[in-house]
């Protein structure tokens, strides 16, 4: 075979292999998906959260904590710094606080994603666990809420070669939590481009104490969204891009066992969990081709997704909220407390609406 007929050939497979994977992650990322309208009532925006809202979390007295600022590579973001936002669901005038921060911490670099809240039984202490992508580099800061003054004590930062690529994080204790990685390498290249296009499930989940760290679980495509049901005995994990919420069951030790995955049909983000039901709250998007190849005339929508009995034989999977992009942007998260809900997005603005 001549050099030039070879040369002809490796480019044919080349590009075959090119479109066949191109068709792959357009199905993956449900391209094709249009939206019908789903909206409920009397939604508002949110004021000051004006650079995303990529998580929240809800405690049970109807305090929320709400992280802003996300710089995700490939996704708009503004160059203000990121912040961490508090909000009383019990006060009707729903205005987000923004908390103090330490002086001595490093607010230009500070990148929040994934958050998570521990209260101590003991004496009523918050801590806050917040995923951190300073240089876009993974790491997990621990603060300690102080309400009188609405600010953050920074207690320490935590780094382990195992928390390679956070995404979110569920805390288990003052100073424990399980974290998910959403990708296998750590160089931006490799996770924007290599990864989506070998599409191989090797993101997981891992567990962190002082004493030990370990992955407890892996197999995903996209590890995403991380929470724990109200009796701690299971760890819920979403995986973007396999559109399944996975149930694990925790052991003595920590690790994690496989129960079950139910089907959502979208691309789900965060996942919260409504500490009466159970039920679980998914922030979503429904076309997430649209929100990786981002245009402003045609956007990305949003969708909200709740789960009822995800422990049962027919767990209940319901489409509560969804907007095609011309009202809210790239939802990431969903959260409830006293028949509000609260819809965060990775890098646009809140919604606070009441359920039907």
């Amino acid at each position: 075979m001549g050099k030039v007929a070879f040369i002809s050939l490796v480019i044919a497979a080349l590009s075959a292999l090119l479109g066949e994977r191109i068709v792959n992650l357009r199905k993956t990322t449900l391209a094709s998906r249009e939206l019908v309208q789903n909206h409920l009532p009397n939604c508002v925006a949110l004021k000051n959260l004006d650079y995303g809202s990529e998580d929240i979390t809800i405690l049970g007295n109807g305090l929320a904590f709400i992280s802003t600022g996300l710089k995700y590579p490939g996704l708009p973001s503004s160059d203000v710094p990121g912040k961490i936002f508090s909000l009383d669901m019990e006060d009707p005038r729903m205005k987000p606080v923004e908390l103090r921060m330490p002086r001595n911490f490093d607010l230009e670099s500070f990148n929040p994603h994934g958050i998570s809240v521990f209260t101590d039984l003991r004496d009523d202490a918050i801590y806050l666990f917040v995923v951190n992508h300073p240089q876009h580099k993974s790491q997990v800061e621990l603060f300690q809420y102080v309400e009188d003054d609405h600010s953050l004590l920074h207690l320490k930062t935590i780094k382990h070669d195992l928390l390679h690529s956070v995404n979110d994080i569920v805390a288990v204790g003052v100073d424990s939590f399980y974290a998910t990685n959403d990708h296998y390498f750590t160089h931006e290249l490799l996770k924007g481009l290599v990864e989506p296009f070998l599409s191989q499930p090797w993101a997981n989940v891992v567990y962190y104490s002082p004493k030990e760290v370990k992955v407890v679980s892996e197999g995903y495509y996209f590890a995403n969204g991380i929470n724990i049901s109200p009796d701690k005995r299971h760890i819920y994990v979403v995986d973007l891009f396999d559109h399944n919420v996975h149930v694990l069951e925790r052991k003595e030790d920590n690790g994690l066992v496989t129960v079950k995955s139910v089907a959502v049909g979208s691309l789900c983000d965060n996942v919260e969990v409504e500490p009466e039901t159970g039920d679980l709250w998914l922030g979503c998007h429904p076309n997430a081709w649209k929100l990786f190849m981002f245009d402003a005339k045609d956007p990305p929508g949003s969708e909200v997704i709740q789960i009822q009995n995800i422990h049962s034989d027919q767990p209940l999977v319901t489409q509560v909220y969804a907007d095609d992009g011309h009202v809210l942007l790239g939802s990431s998260v969903a959260a409830t407390y006293g028949g509000k809900l609260l819809i965060g997005t990775v890098f646009h603005k809140a919604l606070c609406c009441d359920l039907k």
